[in-house]
């Protein structure tokens, strides 16, 4: 895949994490990354962005946004807010087009959920995803109510025609409940996609060097890694 738009089923829950991970397992497996944020919200001009904390934990990617604004709201409420001009998802798309020719995979990064919208008209990352043709990962949560918002992330993909790659759980914890170790299972039951993966919690919080050389083993082959779904789910099985 020359795109993959990367987007969660709400916020918080582990997205630009997930992001890093697969920028630094793509670039251990020797191809060239860029990293598109399709808004950033809430960071001042001169702050750093989603974007580059993939990088930072990542190593040698390229770190682009099409859109920043300063409060840390929905990108078309920012922008209205903040008196600019909206992202389009056409200004994503073509983006990121412009990076495929320079690199071996673009991620594409959205804002909270796939359906927060980029302007007035209703213009969404899936809506960007479709111009691409791109494949789709999504970052769940591991615990309660995960089942739920995956579901209709994953019902809201194809209703579209999008191509659901996978999901990955943005923050496994150290000692998972019930639920979390039941959802290895119903997660791909629901969605009708495979786990593609699950980072620890508190992966963000380690070094870069630790990171990039972690990240591999947080990842399925599908995504250049090595992390198996079925030893990790009957090792973490109720």
């Amino acid at each position: 895949m020359a795109v993959l738009v990367i987007t969660g089923t709400g916020t918080e829950v582990g997205k630009t994490v997930a992001t890093a991970a697969v920028a630094a397992t793509a670039l251990a497996a020797g191809r060239s990354v860029a990293v598109l944020k399709a808004a950033q919200t809430g960071v001042g001009p001169d702050e750093p962005g989603d974007a580059a904390e993939v990088a930072r934990l990542a190593g040698a990617v390229t770190a682009a946004e099409v859109a920043r604004y300063p409060e840390p709201l929905a990108p078309a409420t920012a922008a209205r807010r903040a008196g600019r001009a909206p992202v389009r998802p056409r200004d994503v798309a073509e983006a990121a087009a412009k990076l495929a020719t320079e690199h071996d995979l673009v991620l594409v990064e959205g804002a909270g959920g796939l359906l927060v919208r980029f302007d007035a008209a209703g213009g969404t990352l899936a809506d960007a995803a479709r111009l691409l043709a791109a494949p789709v990962l999504v970052v769940a949560s591991a615990g309660l109510g995960t089942l739920n918002t995956t579901e209709l992330t994953a019902r809201e993909l194809r209703a579209r025609g999008l191509d659901l790659a996978g999901i990955v759980i943005g923050s496994w914890p150290d000692a998972p409940d019930l639920a979390s170790r039941c959802n290895l299972a119903d997660l791909p039951e629901v969605s009708g996609a495979p786990l593609l993966g699950a980072l620890p919690a508190g992966a963000g919080r380690l070094g870069p060097a630790d990171f990039r050389a972690a990240a591999p083993g947080w990842l399925a082959p599908r995504l250049d890694g090595t992390w198996d779904a079925e030893v990790f789910g009957v090792r973490e099985a109720p």
